[in-house]
């Protein structure tokens, strides 16, 4: 899998660094980034858990 971020609709809440610390993490602008591809298979879970529960809808996780 592959996590994507629209970082232009980035809000930079922190939420998909919290439940998903292993792909995604704040970047020097304030904004989340991805930092692990492909998503590892243990945590695809909360990946996708991240792209359900970020309040803007930018998060795309995909095959």
């Amino acid at each position: 899998m592959k996590a994507k971020i629209d970082r232009d609709g980035c809000i930079g809440c922190e939420l998909c660094t919290t439940i998903c610390p292993e792909v995604f993490q704040m970047a020097e602008d304030g904004l989340a980034e991805v930092y692990t591809d492909p998503v590892p298979e243990e945590v695809e879970d909360t990946a996708i858990e991240a792209q359900e529960n970020c309040p803007v809808s930018v998060i795309a996780v995909e095959e």
